[in-house]
């Protein structure tokens, strides 16, 4: 038999704009919809509601009673952050999940039993999960999904309603807790059906000639059948994470202190999926009418939220927005982080995602362009490299000895190269002036031509050579024919 849970958060504005700001939680906090005088109480604390804040009042009312109440307005992006962040935990008890929107979810957990031992374990592990994001959870279970929503809205949870009881359990509750359209609702009332188990009594072919398909359909879920099938979603392709501002923002510290909340509320999602972050893109929300949306691609997939700050840090001093920021959002495009089997024998391998974390950060510092690993170029000129991505190769099965030294030379390169005065003595060099480097040669050896881009205009065509001079020192040097100059290239040296 088919096995419903559903997955409730109470008060639901409330709890996403406590999620985003969880300071406000003790505090007296209304949340408000409408502007003006149309603005009246939605949601309320538990702090303000025992001052006399109820639904309904206006906001006048409501500082009437209470003049230091805060009033926050509905926030679209916090609601939607808070019911994905719902969803995603409700994935972790089933596949097949059912988004029902205002911090309701339903997933069929039909085979679960050889997870928990009971459905209320069940329902107690999927409530503690979803304490752990920050949202206050119910839970109720039952074969149908009217039955496991009203379940999950009384006060005692989780609530299991036993297979085959659904029509029992809620035949004395009130008729509105189908959710009826207003002229079915008159109707029925006019017909004198006050509960839904006076409805589920009478022939199911008299409401449907009466009231069409919607009253079929109140006649099925008033019998504990759901006139409709769960329909799955499908998984998101990123995460987000945003709010609206209080007040606008014009400096960069306060703006900062609230988006680090905001990635580390995406980090710990991310975690919970198994994903890390490969792109940051991030929409700010200027005053009065305006958006700023900008893109950040990391070196890696990465979850650690200093990092993805610091680059998002370096963006806006490079580039600010203009304008005074009033709101945000965050979309995290998910990767799964890079993992490495380690060897049991060898020497220790590198960890993926510290490694991550070690090049964004030092494309933070750096710029980007300024880290990774050299490549070749295909060319002639010793100069000639790019930076490609850092991919290290794995280590060695098993741990080698050091090898034998043979007596080399390390050469240290000049970027850029030396300009020097060079006196020739026939074919050969005489002596050595520039910067730091003077004296009489003692060995020379050379020339090396080399000529690059014969095909163009200015080719570039040098002669190497490699000079001792008497005082020390082993250079090597060339001689440009664009400039007809002379330059130290590198140094020799053990």
């Amino acid at each position: 038999m088919t096995r419903i849970a559903c997955f409730f958060v109470p008060m639901f504005p409330l709890a996403a704009r406590l999620r985003s700001e969880p300071e406000l939680l003790h505090e007296a906090m209304a949340i408000v919809e409408g502007n003006g005088n149309n603005a009246h109480v939605v949601a309320a604390t538990r702090r303000a509601r025992k001052k006399g804040i109820h639904t309904g009042l206006s906001l006048t009312q409501a500082r009437s009673i209470l003049p230091k109440l805060i009033a926050r307005g509905r926030d679209s992006a916090c609601e939607r952050t808070a019911q994905e962040a719902l969803l995603e935990v409700a994935e972790n008890f089933s596949p097949r999940i059912e988004d029902a929107g205002d911090g309701l979810a339903f997933a069929d957990v039909s085979g679960t039993e050889r997870h928990y031992p009971n459905e209320e374990e069940l329902g107690k592990a999927a409530i503690r999960a979803i304490e752990a994001i920050g949202l206050p959870a119910r839970t109720g279970i039952a074969a149908s999904k009217l039955a496991s929503r009203v379940a999950a809205e009384l006060p005692q949870t989780p609530t299991v309603v036993k297979p085959g009881e659904e029509a029992s359990f809620l035949a004395p509750l009130p008729l509105a807790r189908l959710s009826p359209e207003l002229e079915a609702a008159a109707m029925l009332q006019r017909f004198g059906i006050t509960s839904i188990g006076d409805l589920a009594r009478l022939p199911e072919n008299e409401i449907a000639s009466r009231l069409g398909e919607i009253g079929r359909d109140l006649h099925f879920a008033a019998r504990g059948i759901d006139p409709r099938p769960l329909i799955p979603r499908a998984l998101p392709p990123e995460f987000r994470e945003g709010m609206e501002l209080e007040w606008p923002l014009v400096a960069l510290e306060p703006f900062l202190f609230i988006a680090n909340a905001a990635l580390d509320r995406l980090s710990k999602r991310m975690e919970f999926q198994g994903f890390a972050c490969k792109r940051i893109e991030f929409t700010l929300t200027l005053e009065p009418d305006g958006y700023d949306a900008r893109a950040i691609d990391l070196p890696a997939p990465t979850r650690d939220v200093k990092t993805i700050l610091t680059l998002i840090r370096l963006d806006l001093e490079k580039r600010p927005p203009g304008a005074p920021v009033i709101g945000f959002i965050f979309v995290a495009v998910p990767d799964r982080p890079r993992r490495a089997q380690l060897s049991l024998f060898g020497p220790a391998a590198l960890s993926p995602e510290k490694l991550a974390t070690t090049i964004a950060r030092l494309i933070s510092m750096l710029g980007d362009g300024r880290a990774g690993m050299p490549m070749t170029v295909d060319g002639h000129l010793p100069e000639r490299h790019d930076i490609g991505t850092f991919a290290p190769p794995p280590p060695p099965d098993t741990r080698r000895p050091p090898p034998r030294a043979r007596g080399l030379l390390a050469a240290r390169t000049f970027r850029p190269p030396i300009p020097v005065e060079v006196i020739t003595n026939g074919n050969t060099i005489a002596s050595v002036r520039g910067e730091n480097i003077e004296g009489t040669v003692r060995v020379c050896s050379g020339p090396w031509r080399i000529e690059e881009g014969w095909w163009r205009d200015a080719p570039a065509e040098r002669e190497y050579w490699d000079v001792e001079l008497w005082g020390g020192g082993i250079y090597r040097m060339y001689q440009s024919a664009a400039s007809n100059g002379w330059f130290v290239d590198a140094r020799f040296g053990l």
